[in-house]
Order: structure tokens, then C-alpha cells, then sequence
């Protein structure tokens, strides 16, 4: 794994904020549903999730994205999104995204936050599997780029604070101000979408699926702005 590089601190001129995150906030953000699952949801057992989406707000309008079991072995799951609010809030070719997030504990456990617009236009900003402690994953769908990111800072239940920038030609990743990936391809002039913020579960194709003696999961995202040049 590629090693951070020491002393590259985020730069400071981002532009004005045009987007904090309310995520008690009912034009901001729609709770339980999204376009990136088959017919909006309430599941996605292509992408090898044992997802349930709802709507209760006690699964995400807190910032505190729960899951807990039910009894078939399938999950309730909190998502939410801008694609459908009244605000219909979309992050652009330029921007540069701020997130400080708490990562969960439990395997099984598939927090992200993304962004995607008519089947596809996907960036995530970060996705984490605690079986893999240690590791951040960071990737473009658009035009291609990937990045597991390995440094002792990563771990259950750690605080991160994470910076995108949504580049023309290069998305680039920072993870407690220092840069730690450029993937030289980037989102093109003209691109845009929506944001996603949501907790899976793994099904165990590709990670462990919860032990049996796991009936909840959480990840936390206290503070999440959108700052435009």
C-alpha cells in the first residue's frame, strides 16, 4: 500500500460553502430510498447487501446511520439522499467535499458516502469494512481510479475527517489534511450528481456478513459542507 505524503495539507482557498448538511432537514434530504437501488429499494441484493432501506428517522436524520437486524436475516438500513428533495442539492465538476465521520466497530458494517445521477456518475468519497480495520476505500466509477488507503489512523470507531476535491481531470483524496491520493482521471467538465449518505450491510460475497450475535450497527457524520469555486 502507498504511504500518505507527509506534509501535503489541504489548500485552504475552496471557494464559499454552498451545501452544510442538515440531515434532520426534509428539503435537504430524502430518508429510505434512492435511484442506486432496483426501483428506488427497499433492496439490493445485486450488490450483495442484506439491506432493508426505511425511512425512520431514527436511522439517519440524527447523523448517527443505524442498521439492526430483523428476523429473515435481512437488515433495516438508514440512507439518505439529495436526488428527489426539494432542495435537489448536486455536487459539481470543482467542488470540494468536507466530511468528518466516526467509522463503526461491527463486522459487517458498509458505510459510504457517494454520489450518483442516472445509474451511474459514482464517486465514493469513502467506503469502509471493519474486517479490513486499517483500510479506506476511495474510487472513481466515472472515468476509473481506485485507492485502498492503509495507515494506522484508519481504525473501528476512529474519527476521520475526509476531503475530496471532484476534479475536471484528477478526483483527489485527503484524509486528516494530508493527501493521501490523485487518480489523474477525475469527473470530466460537465459532471454532476447527487449525494448519498448511507450505512450497508455486507451479504459475504465480498466481506463477512454480521456474526449471528450482531443485531445493530452505526456510523456517525458529524459535520458534512460543499465548498464551490
Amino acid at each position: 500500500m502507498r504511504r500518505p505524503r507527509s506534509g501535503v495539507r489541504s489548500p485552504a482557498a475552496d471557494g464559499p460553502v454552498v451545501f452544510t448538511a442538515d440531515f434532520a432537514s426534509l428539503t435537504q434530504w430524502v430518508a429510505g430510498r434512492s435511484s442506486a437501488y432496483p426501483d428506488g429499494g427497499p433492496v439490493n441484493p445485486g450488490d450483495n447487501k442484506l439491506d432493508y432501506l426505511v425511512d425512520d428517522p431514527s436511522y439517519s436524520r440524527g447523523g448517527v446511520f443505524r442498521a439492526t437486524r430483523n428476523p429473515d436475516g435481512t437488515w433495516k438500513t438508514g440512507l439518505l439522499t439529495t436526488e428527489g428533495s426539494a432542495d435537489g442539492f448536486m455536487v459539481r465538476t470543482g467542488d470540494v467535499l468536507e466530511a468528518r465521520v466516526r467509522l463503526p466497530v461491527g463486522v459487517g458494517a458498509w458505510p459510504a458516502i457517494w454520489t450518483w445521477r442516472d445509474g451511474g456518475q459514482e464517486i465514493d468519497v469513502f467506503e469502509y469494512h471493519p474486517d479490513n480495520p486499517d483500510i479506506l476505500e476511495l474510487t472513481n466509477h466515472v472515468k476509473g481510479g481506485q485507492f485502498y488507503f492503509q495507515d494506522a489512523v484508519v481504525a473501528p470507531d476512529a474519527w476521520l475527517d475526509l476531503r475530496v476535491r471532484f476534479g475536471a481531470r484528477s478526483v483527489t483524496w485527503w484524509v486528516n489534511g494530508v493527501r493521501v491520493f490523485g487518480d489523474r482521471a477525475g469527473v470530466g467538465r460537465n459532471w454532476q450528481a447527487y449525494l448519498i449518505v448511507n450505512l450497508s450491510v455486507s451479504a459475504g460475497r465480498y466481506h463477512p456478513e454480521p456474526p449471528t450475535a450482531l443485531s445493530e450497527l452505526s456510523f456517525e457524520v458529524s459535520s458534512l459542507r460543499i465548498h464551490r469555486r
